[in-house]
């Protein structure tokens, strides 16, 4: 029996998931899900990475601590990841004492080793934010390829890693200034004198995909850099040890996550931790993106080596997610959310169904067709597979009271289904899982192949042909449980519902091994639906809904931020006697258009109750008119009137912004239930 301890790539926690997340985490359930039908001890562990200059930020922006934006998202994350059926059997986050113990020990680990030292390094500084700008905060032109608006770390487009002040015209991501030079204390792990580990470490049998391995052995050749492993405040993180106002860059924490996350699964289900990561027989598995393959094939085997942990035993890494054959696009509405595809009334089954199609073990990107999508899911997964049971069921419900027959005296169809057990195994074990279901698929097209020869609805007429009848739809039933076993570790769900109306415990790989005779089944539900053209419609219309929504809040974020250096002085006191001499009124917005040859105003006619007036507004480049008609605002009804180049102005709407305007103009507007004339006092 193997042991396991299966990781996915931890989720950062300043966002939603997309469904690019969701294809990582899919490939990964499918082959624990494989090796645990097959009774093998396996640990899925996965959690949320939350330590960054980007959850400070991003926290800040909402007027929350980063403890409750982690919070919120880990709870919304793991939501998302449920729906999936992502069988994770701890999903846990970095800001956690297992993490700080865990990251501490490390970290003194490598000390001992002589693996860490610090020295004064030149280090990019933000003058407007009063602070060093970490590697992903700043942007410029790779030094290497010379591509425009690359981070600060490495370039997206070769490939190259470097230090940011190897950057071409840098700048501030967070305020847009160009940064100065700045001394700093910063500690660095010894990855330069790693590499005769790596080498031996990377040539192992199947640690890395092979083309992954070419490009580890390019970086080795090309000599590995020491790594940064410290940042300045303000940082949100753990505060390395014995240090005032350093802490350890989340790249060093983040996957030691892996680990703090399995020490709380072992402390809340009674195993020894220890026992567990030092087992030799137990083998850790990495499923990642290819983007941050640097990070785990290098950076962190050297790491947990040189702290005397054990390291990965394969690294399996994936191409990214493309829609309609372009990468997902905000504008274009193809950066689809989990939630969005939840939401849109698909079945997270359809999605599981169609990435596995795709997946092989090579690093190719994946594209999710949306035709392809509907059109594969509607043919193979609803009209070949589930159809086998809905086609033998009505039959077995109507003359033989859902009970198989005692015998089944011709096997050749299920000799048939079992004799690519082992292609199948091999093909989940190999992580091809497309290779998989194009072998599975084609047995199914061999089972309804079955049905049209063998007619059941034309031995249905013949009473003599009853005992015929129950032969085919006995064998129908056990083919559709023995390609139910098959499918399982891919459609978790849909097995399950299939599990009930088969009347049997939950499936193993081992229950290939027999027939089901003699056994009464449950009468024959709806166990999935096609999918819809309109689900498709529906989900890309809520994924912009919840795009714009975020886009928004980001905009409205981003001003919060933007203002703090914007906000007016408050002006000199005033008595109440002062404030009771101006008269504002509830006033309710019945017109209002465009003024002919103004660029800043808006021609509003206001009901103050017992009458109307004539308000000429400068805020044309806030609100189209349409949209303010039948909004209730304050305004001052006692100013006196200012005659203008367009009319005369009664009054005065009141509206909030800062001085130079450029956060945006807000109109005031009363609380649901007031009513046009009453008086704000």
């Amino acid at each position: 029996m193997q042991k396991l301890i299966v990781t996915c790539a931890l989720p950062y926690a300043n966002g939603s998931l997309h469904i690019g997340h969701i294809l990582e985490q899919i490939q990964a359930d499918i082959w624990v899900r494989f090796h645990k039908m097959q009774s093998h001890e396996c640990y899925f562990i996965c959690a949320s990475d939350t330590h960054g200059t980007p959850i400070m930020l991003k926290a800040q922006h909402f007027g929350i601590s980063p403890e409750q934006l982690i919070k919120n998202v880990h709870k919304e994350h793991l939501d998302d990841l449920s729906a999936f059926s992502i069988s994770f059997d701890n999903y846990y986050n970095t800001h956690s004492e297992e993490s700080k113990l865990l990251v501490y020990q490390i970290y003194n680990k490598l000390k001992d080793n002589n693996k860490i030292y610090s020295k004064i390094i030149n280090q990019l500084y933000d003058e407007e934010k009063g602070m060093f700008l970490p590697d992903r905060f700043i942007k410029g032109t790779c030094p290497k390829c010379k591509s425009v608006d690359q981070y600060g770390d490495n370039c997206e487009i070769c490939g190259t890693t470097y230090s940011p002040m190897d950057l071409i015209d840098p700048y501030s991501t967070i305020s847009g200034s160009k940064p100065v030079v700045k001394e700093s204390e910063h500690y660095f792990f010894k990855l330069s004198e790693c590499s005769e580990f790596l080498s031996q470490w990377l040539n192992a049998d199947n640690r890395l995909q092979a083309e992954t391995l070419n490009k580890m052995q390019e970086w080795l050749e090309s000599g590995l850099q020491d790594w940064d492993i410290s940042r300045d405040k303000p940082y949100f993180g753990f505060q390395i040890p014995d240090t005032q106002d350093k802490f350890f860059y989340v790249w060093l924490d983040a996957p030691v996550g892996y680990l703090s996350s399995l020490l709380n699964y072992c402390k809340s289900h009674n195993i020894n931790y220890e026992d567990l990561w030092q087992d030799k027989n137990a083998k850790l598995y990495h499923f990642i993106g290819k983007d941050i393959l640097y990070f785990h094939a290098l950076f962190w085997p050297a790491v947990l080596n040189y702290s005397d942990n054990k390291t990965p035993e394969s690294i399996f890494a994936h191409g990214f997610l493309t829609v309609n054959g372009q990468k997902m696009s905000k504008s274009r509405g193809t950066f689809i959310t989990a939630r969005s595809y939840l939401e849109s009334g698909l079945s997270p089954t359809f999605y599981r169904y169609y990435i596995a199609s795709k997946l092989s073990n090579k690093i190719e990107d994946i594209d999710l067709s949306l035709d392809d999508f509907m059109a594969r899911v509607n043919s193979e997964l609803v009209g070949k597979f589930v159809n086998i049971a809905a086609r033998s069921s009505s039959f077995l419900s109507k003359y033989f009271d859902n009970k198989l027959a005692i015998t089944i005296k011709d096997r050749n169809l299920l000799d048939n289904i079992l004799s690519i057990k082992d292609t199948v195994a091999k093909y989940y074990t190999d992580r091809e899982y497309n290779k998989s279901l194009r072998t599975i698929m084609s047995i199914v097209d061999e089972i309804n192949l079955y049905v049209d020869n063998t007619k059941p609805w034309i031995l249905a007429k013949d009473p003599d042909k009853l005992d015929d009848l129950h032969q085919v739809c006995t064998t129908l039933i056990n083919a559709f449980r023995l390609i139910s076993i098959y499918l399982k570790p891919v459609v978790p769900d849909l097995v399950a519902s299939i599990e009930e109306f088969l009347n049997v415990k939950p499936l193993m790989w081992s229950d290939l091994d027999y027939l089901l005779c003699n056994h009464a089944i449950k009468p024959y539900s709806h166990l999935i639906s096609r999918i819809e053209p309109k689900m498709i419609e529906n989900m890309l219309e809520i994924n912009k809904a919840n795009i714009d929504a975020t886009n928004n809040i980001a905009a409205q974020n981003n001003h919060m931020v933007e203002a703090k250096e914007q906000y007016e002085v408050i002006a000199d006191t005033i008595s109440i006697d002062d404030f009771s001499k101006v008269d504002l009124r509830v006033a309710k917005i019945v017109d209002a258009k465009l003024v002919v040859g103004a660029d800043k105003l808006l021609q509003i006619t206001l009901d103050i109750g017992n009458e109307q007036r004539n308000v000429f507004a400068g805020i044309k480049s806030a609100y189209k008119p349409e949209d303010l008609i039948g909004k209730h605002t304050i305004m001052v009804a006692n100013l006196a009137p200012r005659k203008m180049k367009f009319g005369l102005s009664e009054g005065m709407i009141l509206a909030a912004s800062f001085e130079d305007k450029n956060s945006g103009i807000y109109i005031l507007e009363p609380n649901a239930g007031a009513q046009p004339g009453m008086r704000v006092r």
